[in-house]
């Protein structure tokens, strides 16, 4: 038989195939404590503060884009910012680096007050006694506009 291929061979091929189950005793299996779902973000928290480069690539992005109106790459974008921060002096690169420090200062004042807020007590909703009065009311015409349907047939 030219080319053809022995039982031998043909039972190597079917176990490198087959799928290895994993016992309990595995790496793998078990060794990791269970994910706990990720904290909800909330909404009213504030967001960081950008960093000295990403004010400068602020200031950047505008300047290349008008140098460069067909550049459709952010990649592009990205790697010619980089490359002009790394040869900026200290001294050029100090007026960004002072918008991020103004910005950093107001950052931690508004986490204070966020802080604050919720040492206070969470709230129990954002939304306001009148807008959940409306929402059950809703639910209650839906019931009612079922009832009358019931009745006209």
């Amino acid at each position: 038989m030219k080319g053809g291929k022995s039982k031998a061979e043909t039972k190597k091929t079917d176990n490198k195939l087959s799928v290895k189950k994993r016992g309990a005793g595995s790496e793998k299996a078990g060794n990791k404590p269970a994910k706990k779902g990720k904290a909800a973000n909330d909404p009213n928290k504030p967001k960081r503060p950008a960093s000295a480069f990403f004010v400068f690539m602020e200031d950047f992005r505008k300047q290349y884009k008008e140098k460069h109106p067909k550049n459709k790459s952010v990649a592009a974008v990205g790697k010619a910012g980089g490359d002009k921060w790394k040869s900026l002096s200290e001294a050029e690169k100090a007026p960004y680096v002072a918008k991020a420090e103004k910005r950093k200062t107001e950052y931690n004042k508004n986490m204070e007050a966020y802080n604050k807020r919720l040492a206070e007590g969470p709230a129990e909703d954002d939304e306001s006694d009148k807008s959940k009065s409306e929402v059950n009311d809703e639910d209650e015409d839906d019931d009612e506009s079922g009832e009358e349907e019931e009745d006209d047939d």
